[in-house]
């Protein structure tokens, strides 16, 4: 599987450490893209976000049915059991942010035969929390919860901050994108 051309320079851009209004900038024009995802036939939508700000330049979109406040992690989603077709969280799992405990709670709103993909990133900083997030990831499999559909390193996922963070000197830092189906539940056996 390989990522649509200049995603990775766009998430780089984003993630550059400019201050926020620059980055919102870039958002602003990425935001024109997103009508790509409706002609696919992502119609239906759903956000939440810890930040009220967030969500409200979400909100400005126009492309959300429905936007909520939640930090993961620390409180349910606020959906029904087994409610989406697919679960994305980009950017968000890794040190500081949201915890790999928050997974089974993403896993809970995904219908069975739904898809899961999630992202984290492999710089020095975040190793400690990507081998936690990745031992999270396997009990599920273990557990028959959910099937692994892709595990894909990206070597230039974003801008690093420092050149202690860079990937050999690049500028970069790696990350990877993880996609996942959940298991559908198996029948009741009559006894």
């Amino acid at each position: 599987m390989r990522l649509a051309a200049g995603v990775r320079e766009r998430v780089a851009a984003v993630h550059g450490g400019g201050r926020l209004p620059q980055r919102l900038r870039l958002y602003d024009g990425w935001a024109a893209r997103y009508d790509q995802l409706h002609r696919r036939g992502f119609r239906c939508l759903h956000g939440v976000d810890g930040s009220a700000g967030m969500l409200e330049r979400a909100r400005s979109t126009g492309l959300y049915r429905r936007l909520r406040p939640c930090v993961l992690g620390r409180e349910p989603l606020p959906a029904p059991a087994e409610h989406y077709d697919a679960v994305t969280v980009v950017g968000a799992l890794s040190e500081g942010q949201v915890p790999s405990a928050a997974v089974p709670e993403l896993l809970r709103v995904t219908k069975p035969g739904g898809f899961l993909c999630l992202t984290t990133r492999s710089n020095p900083s975040n190793l400690r929390y990507k081998v936690e997030l990745e031992a999270a990831l396997e009990r599920l499999e273990r557990q028959g919860a959910w099937q692994k559909v892709l595990a894909q390193d990206v070597e230039r996922w974003e801008r690093a901050t420092s050149e202690e963070e860079s990937t050999q000197g690049t500028g970069y830092i790696s990350g990877v994108v993880y996609v996942y189906r959940k298991c559908p539940v198996p029948p009741l056996e009559e006894g």
